[in-house]
């Protein structure tokens, strides 16, 4: 059904761009610096991922920054042009950059006023704000209005998970995630972090348990714990190039939960790879309301 309004997000969603293309959203691009040159994350459509995760292991140091206002503007305007528009943001607690989303919907809307323009933060990032977007895209394609896909996003994105670990903590600490002292001593002890998406819109470590099997095993745990109506929905599972144990999750997740609709893997962008890391393992799904 054709709508009168726009409905976009960004890169930072790790929405594959195939089902961007398939669904004609459009994205905007984050930014990432690595060996000193600026690229822009595509989700997938360059395949560069892989290669990103090489060049960290080799011990390149990425780094990511803000989109500014400027760019914004080159994205919304030529939108609001013909159509009102809904952006749907990343959680505006893990970077300032919906300050500059702001200050662009403000500076168009004086020259557009006869436009809407609703910026909605899903205070998700990569997998978790993906299952937001596909149901919210749903009813987009259903007709609904702006006003009731931004209320349906603002009244579930507390059921939006991720619950993950990582391969070396020194990319937390890098992060200011964790102190450079625990780094050294946790990576000793083969001490793994498990992290979920937090009520307050953050990655949050949440429990620390001794080895990469028992961390699997406590991420399947708290994905079980969590699911609601897993017979209706694709789980996510991202991975930072490690797709063996990947697909090892995924087999155990099958066996734990049977009634999962559907099981996807698929390799992180750079632009969360930078702060996360090789070896990274994530589960993502809609379930009950975030409880920490």
């Amino acid at each position: 059904m054709a709508q009168d309004y726009v409905f976009m997000t960004d890169s930072d969603s790790d929405l594959l761009f195939s089902i961007a293309d398939e669904k004609h959203i459009p994205v905007v691009k984050m930014p990432y610096t690595l060996d000193g040159k600026e690229y822009f994350d595509d989700n997938g459509r360059a395949g560069v991922e892989k290669d990103f995760f090489r060049r960290m292991r080799e011990g390149a140091m990425p780094n990511t920054s803000l989109l500014p206002t400027e760019a914004y503007l080159e994205y919304f305007e030529p939108i609001l042009k013909e159509k009102d528009l809904l952006f749907v943001a990343f959680s505006s607690k893990m970077s300032s950059t919906i300050n500059n989303v702001y200050e662009a919907r403000s500076i168009l809307l004086k020259k557009y006023p006869e436009r809407k323009f609703t910026v909605v933060d899903t205070l998700s990032i990569s997998g978790p704000m993906t299952a937001l977007l596909v149901k919210a895209h749903a009813l987009y394609e259903q007709g609904k209005t702006m006003d009731e896909v931004e209320s349906w996003l603002l009244e579930n994105r507390m059921r939006a998970h991720a619950w993950l670990t990582v391969g070396d903590l020194k990319y937390l600490a890098r992060g200011g995630r964790i102190s450079s002292t625990s780094a050294l001593f946790g990576s000793v002890l083969d001490i793994k972090p498990i992290i979920c998406m937090g009520k307050g819109g953050k990655l949050d470590p949440v429990e620390k348990v001794q080895g990469r099997k028992k961390a699997l095993r406590t991420i399947v745990d708290r994905t079980a714990e969590n699911i609601l109506n897993p017979e209706d929905q694709t789980v996510i599972i991202l991975q930072g190039d490690v797709p063996d144990e990947a697909e090892k999750l995924a087999e155990m997740l099958r066996q734990r939960i049977p009634e999962i609709k559907e099981i996807r893997i698929q390799i992180i962008g750079p632009v969360i790879g930078a702060h996360c890391g090789p070896g990274t393992l994530a589960c993502c799904f809609l379930g009950k309301e975030r409880s920490i």
